[in-house]
């Protein structure tokens, strides 16, 4: 069992910078990607972090990155945020191969989740 605490986000203007934090109770786990959900919408997978490697997906790459203090302290940076960015944020951890961890894989494998953080882009 691993249990994920997130913190940080918060509402921002647009253009904008927040940080989200994942804290892990323990590293039992190879994949810890992040999610968000707009309401209305399907969940999106934003990043995900592997070893060392980090993947950011189309949506996001380029304005956010993910770092790392240990394994279970990954931190996603969000820059020049949009109106769009906003929605729930999740962090998520599985047993998974590079290659689902580094695709759009989004299923069950990702078994243990964070709370949740909001966060809202204003115009």
């Amino acid at each position: 069992q691993v249990q994920l605490v997130q913190s940080g986000g918060g509402s921002v203007q647009a253009g904008g910078s927040l940080r989200l934090s994942c804290l892990a109770s323990a590293y039992d786990y190879t994949c810890m990607g992040w999610f968000r959900q707009a309401p209305g919408k399907e969940r999106e997978k934003v990043a995900s972090i592997y070893g060392s490697s980090t993947y950011l997906f189309d949506s996001v790459k380029g304005r956010f990155t993910v770092s790392q203090d240990n394994p279970m302290t990954v931190y996603l940076h969000m820059n020049s945020l949009k109106p769009n960015d906003t929605a729930m944020y999740y962090c998520a951890v599985g047993s998974l191969s590079r290659s689902l961890c580094s695709g759009a894989y989004s299923g069950p494998g990702f078994r243990f989740w964070g709370q949740g953080t909001q966060v809202t882009v204003s115009s």
